[in-house]
């Protein structure tokens, strides 16, 4: 299965990070700058599908090519993301083509 879909729509793999006494934070590993945080997990993840939406606006308003998707499968070995767990997050705004 494909990270992008016929819909206009993507998956993209997030870090949650969660510390003692803080909220979670998210980072979108495929999209540099990024990320979000939130008191619960799905509040973070709504927030994460938020950032995510208004980051693809930003690069496509300027221009810029979207980064292809990796998955969750070929980021968790990387050691910059050891301390977090994986989800996927679905961003729907890309235009459809």
């Amino acid at each position: 299965m494909n990270s992008v879909s016929a819909m206009g729509s993507m998956r993209y793999a997030v870090v949650i990070h969660k510390d003692e006494n803080s909220d979670y934070g998210v980072t979108v590993p495929d999209l540099p700058g990024c990320f979000s945080a939130g008191e619960t997990l799905n509040e973070a993840l709504y927030n994460a599908a938020e950032a995510i939406n208004c980051h693809i606006e930003g690069l496509l308003a300027d221009g810029e090519v979207l980064p292809e998707p990796r998955f969750c499968e070929d980021l968790w070995q990387s050691s910059n993301y050891a301390d977090g767990f994986f989800s996927a997050v679905v961003s729907s705004t890309l235009p459809c083509i």
